[in-house]
This record gives structure tokens, C-alpha cells and sequence, in this order.
């Protein structure tokens, strides 16, 4: 990679002209191009932080995660071919590195996932649909119960619920069979609807003060 690496502590002291396409900031930022890196991370900045705190649950992990992501970006942005926008290619390294930091920070991680044979069990026990059409993702609020939710049922409904990964792909990113990211995304869908019942159900009740 031309030039040092870069950290977003030391943006502030990038000259910036500014460039509205995603597509020249990336052939600027593959020369090396600090002041491109710069503005693609004012760009999408609250994207990637929002992102890394759904996986997360943890606002200082998110701002670690956050400031790797676009360390990450310098190092590796010649990886980068282009087959897809810019952005759904951020998405992707910012899920990476935030599963990688998580799985670091805790590395029983992945035994809470359970077996494969109780996760087919959970799946076996209860209606199987990967539709989520019934989520209102724009909810006010939504957030935070998505944070509330155990590690390993939140990675994977934000994996798939939120960022479009198929079971496949998650499974095969987190090491877990397809089963036990279906018995997951379940888990956490049932978690979350009796979480926004007794949120109407309060609402209600105090609405009928």
C-alpha cells in the first residue's frame, strides 16, 4: 500500500477538496490518496458505527470496531474490484471485523451457539420462515431492543434481518452449521416480538391514563 497508514484521529490534519463519486474516491484512495479516505469516512461514518453497534450491543466496542473498519479499508482497499458498490463493500468489512473482534474479545463465543442437534430441535419446535417482512426495520426504537438481545441471536439477526446475508453465509463466516444460524434468527425473532408487545402493551396502558 503507497504511503503510511492512516488513522482517523489524523484526518483533521488532511487537506480536503472534495469529490462526490464513490467510484474516483476509490481509484484516488488505491493511490494512496489520504484526503479520499478521509471523505469516504465522513461519508459513511454513522453508517458503519450504526452497524458495528447492532452487531455489538456495545457503544465503546462500536467505536473501536468503527476505527478499525477504516484502518481496514486503507490496508486492503486494493481487494477491492469493484464488483459491487462501494458501500455494500464497507458493509461487508465492517460485519467482518466486528465478528473478528468480537470472537477476540470472547473466545467461547462461538460454543454459545449450542449443538447442532438442539439447535435443529428449537428449529423442529417452532413455525420455520426466514420471512422478516413482519419487522418495521425504520422502528423508532427498534434499536435497542435489537442491542438487548443475547450475542449470538443479535450477530445473526443482524446478519441476516438487516444486511441481506443469506443462512449460508453466515454460517459459514461465524463456523456454525446452517441450522444453528436458522435456530438463532428464530430465537431472536421471538425475543423480539414479545419485546415490542409489552412495549404496545405499556404504550396502551399509558395511553389509557
Amino acid at each position: 500500500m503507497v504511503g503510511n497508514v492512516i488513522s482517523p484521529q489524523q484526518f483533521q490534519q488532511v487537506d480536503v477538496n472534495r469529490v462526490d463519486d464513490d467510484a474516483q474516491l476509490v481509484v484516488l484512495l488505491k493511490q494512496g490518496n489520504q484526503n479520499a479516505l478521509k471523505q469516504l469516512y465522513d461519508k459513511y461514518i454513522n453508517r458503519t458505527y450504526a452497524l458495528s453497534l447492532r452487531l455489538s450491543g456495545d457503544r465503546e466496542i462500536a467505536e473501536d470496531i468503527t476505527q478499525e473498519v477504516y484502518v481496514q479499508v486503507w490496508q486492503k482497499i486494493h481487494n477491492f474490484r469493484g464488483d459491487s458498490k462501494f458501500s455494500t463493500w464497507l458493509q461487508s468489512v465492517t460485519s467482518n471485523v466486528a465478528i473478528s473482534h468480537m470472537r477476540k474479545q470472547k473466545p467461547w463465543w462461538r460454543s454459545w451457539f449450542g449443538s447442532d442437534e438442539k439447535n435443529q430441535q428449537a428449529l423442529d419446535a417452532q413455525e420455520i420462515s426466514d420471512d422478516y417482512s413482519d419487522y418495521d426495520l425504520s422502528r423508532s426504537g427498534l434499536d435497542k431492543h435489537i442491542a438487548s438481545l443475547p450475542e449470538q441471536a443479535r450477530v445473526v439477526f443482524v446478519l441476516f434481518a438487516i444486511e441481506g446475508w443469506r443462512h449460508e453465509e453466515i454460517s459459514k463466516e461465524l463456523g456454525i452449521a446452517v441450522g444453528s444460524s436458522k435456530a438463532q434468527y428464530h430465537r431472536a425473532k421471538q425475543l423480539l416480538q414479545k419485546q415490542l408487545l409489552a412495549e404496545d402493551e405499556q404504550s396502551q396502558t399509558r395511553g389509557g391514563h
